[in-house]
């Protein structure tokens, strides 16, 4: 199957690799010079990710500690950068080491260029990662 190139087709092939637990092949989407930011990152936690290899590198244990079932709720808002989406989601899934319930609402501002992404600002909730029986802490994605 050939890999999507318009932003929002993109966007959604990688979430379907999550949640195949494909994190190599969701790497393979961003462009060697791709970045990926956290905004709101809590102290201890990356900010910033710069490459495609830190990238990958970061987000590689991650189906070891959060079984991705669903994007229920995804909406993808074209900007007036033909190149650049806004997307409001939801996942839900489990957190592996606990069994307990995975359940996060993210916006991301996300740009595409030449079929691969290049940016990726991910405005995840931190203080979920804080309450009492989650498991994000050693698992590489912050969320």
């Amino acid at each position: 199957m050939p890999v999507p190139t318009a932003p929002a087709d993109l966007f959604r092939h990688g979430l379907r690799l999550l949640l195949d637990k494909d994190v190599a092949a969701w790497a393979g989407l961003w462009s060697d010079d791709g970045v990926m930011e956290f905004p709101f990152a809590p102290p201890g936690w990356p900010a910033r990710l710069e490459g495609r290899e830190a990238v990958a590198a970061y987000m590689r244990t991650y189906p070891d500690h959060i079984d991705l079932r669903d994007f229920p709720a995804l909406r993808i808002h074209e900007t007036t950068e033909p190149e650049t989406i806004v997307v409001e989601m939801r996942a839900t899934g489990r957190l592996v080491r606990t069994d307990g319930p995975f359940d996060m609402t993210y916006i991301a501002v996300v740009s595409v260029r030449d079929g691969r992404i290049t940016a990726y600002r991910d405005y995840w909730n931190p203080l979920a990662a804080l309450e009492p029986g989650t498991d994000f802490t050693g698992s590489g994605s912050g969320r």
